[in-house]
């Protein structure tokens, strides 16, 4: 691969992390206030709590199917 080819993919691979914080951040914003709408301020660390327990779960969820489906569609071993 040229110098080219690494810099560009290396620059796609920065830009795709960056937009993926900035959504995550964006969805943290949007999560928080809903729970704090549906719990009120009055249990606002008990909700906090429990939003970052469900998000936890849904990670760890998810990264468990990524892993999955990166084992079948990788090259088998010789």
């Amino acid at each position: 691969m040229s110098n080219r080819a690494a810099y560009l993919q290396t620059m796609i691979a920065l830009a795709s992390a960056a937009f993926g914080v900035v959504a995550a951040l964006a969805w943290n914003s949007a999560i928080t206030a809903l729970v704090k709408q549906i719990f009120g301020t009055g249990g606002q660390i008990v909700s906090l709590f429990i939003y970052a327990v469900l998000v936890t779960v849904l990670a760890v969820m998810v990264m468990v199917n990524l892993g999955k489906l990166a084992a079948r569609t990788a090259p088998p071993k010789a």
